[in-house]
């Protein structure tokens, strides 16, 4: 039995996670870490990773931005292995994430989705074909209650097309003003938040006289928490490193 402490317990996606992992044989929460001790749940809630006396066998995180510097300590301090989901992360904490990985196996995405996965490969391949003539736009659209813009995932797609043109293009984020003329280096990224979107991401390659779109549309946020679930078996048995998707896909 995989013993699981869930970071972010009490979130939406803490609630999906406690719902998935209830229905699978093969793991169980043990405990969780979030902002408030009182639980709905019939596991121990921590305010603080140092007040965590339950012992697990692999983290799974949504939680923010604000404490995965504290989730990295516990998880070099103890040798626990983590999936870290939470997007928006500073350049500072990336870097503290990937040093971290050569102490204990992390895995860091941000998007858990099989299917946003094969948009950024679909985006990698079609950038490959139509970087001469196409201009490249990405749009996402989440919820009003989300904190970070534009999305993790938003970045990861640009930067999968980026790798691809060999980082010849720059990021120009929501554009805006009277001389805002499109440049041929850039690639647009533009963040919408409403009401309850789960999430959509669409990478659109404007042409001449034709348009081509790649879209990927979350209908629940059950998906991102089987892809979390997947990632923590997989992370499991893994030697020190860091992990993302691509690993899983192989």
């Amino acid at each position: 039995m995989i013993k699981v402490l869930l970071c972010g317990a009490k979130g939406k996606m803490g609630r999906v996670l406690t719902d998935l992992i209830a229905q699978d044989t093969n793991m169980e929460v043990v405990a969780g870490i979030d902002s408030s001790e009182k639980s709905q749940f019939d596991y121990p809630i921590f305010t603080d990773f140092s007040q965590c006396d339950v012992k697990a066998d692999v983290i799974i995180d949504f939680s923010h931005h604000s404490i995965i510097g504290d989730l990295i300590d516990y998880c070099v301090n103890t040798g626990t292995p983590a999936v870290i989901c939470t997007t928006g992360l500073e350049e500072s904490i990336i870097k503290k994430i990937d040093d971290s990985s050569n102490k204990v196996p992390l895995f860091r995405s941000g998007n858990m989705s099989l299917g946003v996965n094969l948009v950024m490969d679909l985006a990698r391949k079609a950038a490959k074909i139509l970087k001469d003539n196409f201009d490249i736009e990405i749009i996402e659209k989440h919820h009003k209650r989300k904190v970070d813009a534009p999305s993790g995932t938003a970045y990861m797609i640009a930067e999968a097309i980026n790798d691809e043109l060999e980082g010849s293009k720059d990021y120009n984020f929501g554009r805006y003003g009277r001389a805002s003329k499109r440049q041929n280096t850039e690639i647009g990224i533009h963040a919408i938040r409403g009401g309850t979107i789960v999430g959509e991401h669409t990478v659109i390659y404007a042409g001449p006289d034709e348009i081509i779109e790649i879209k990927h549309s979350a209908m629940s946020r059950k998906i991102f928490a089987a892809g979390a679930i997947k990632a923590a078996k997989f992370l499991i048995d893994k030697k020190n490193g860091l992990y993302n998707m691509d690993d899983i896909l192989k």
